[in-house]
């Protein structure tokens, strides 16, 4: 083979129409991620992008909307007890899974309804 893969670049989830707002108080008031402009071409697709470590996450509209309950991205973190505590502090539920020999993990809904896996490998 003439090509290799190098990484993930951007995972999009999916959220419903007028969304941008409820996206930018989770993604970025809640996980810390930042807002990245999208180019002027696709902003009129409605949708917000956000940047966390060398990756990007894009919030894409779709109608009708349908949340992702099982397919689902998974953030890697440092110090998820503190993730834990922030959470909760910010009324954020989240389910404990103990099930991954060597990680630590959580999952969370974003306030559409896509489930978020973020683990801490120990």
């Amino acid at each position: 083979m003439g090509f290799a893969l190098k990484g993930i670049d951007h995972v999009q989830l999916a959220a419903p129409k007028g969304s941008e707002e409820a996206a930018r108080s989770f993604f970025a008031g809640i996980l810390g991620m930042t807002e990245i402009e999208k180019p002027e071409k696709l902003r009129k697709r409605g949708g917000v992008w956000f940047q966390f470590g060398s990756s990007q996450l894009h919030i894409g509209i779709e109608e009708p909307f349908v949340p992702a309950r099982k397919a689902h991205p998974a953030f890697a973190t440092e110090n998820l007890k503190s993730l834990r505590k922030h959470l909760r502090e910010n009324n954020t539920a989240f389910l404990e899974d103990s099930s991954l020999p060597g990680a630590d993990r959580i999952y969370i809904n974003d306030p559409f309804g896509n489930r978020i896996e973020i683990l801490e490998w120990i």
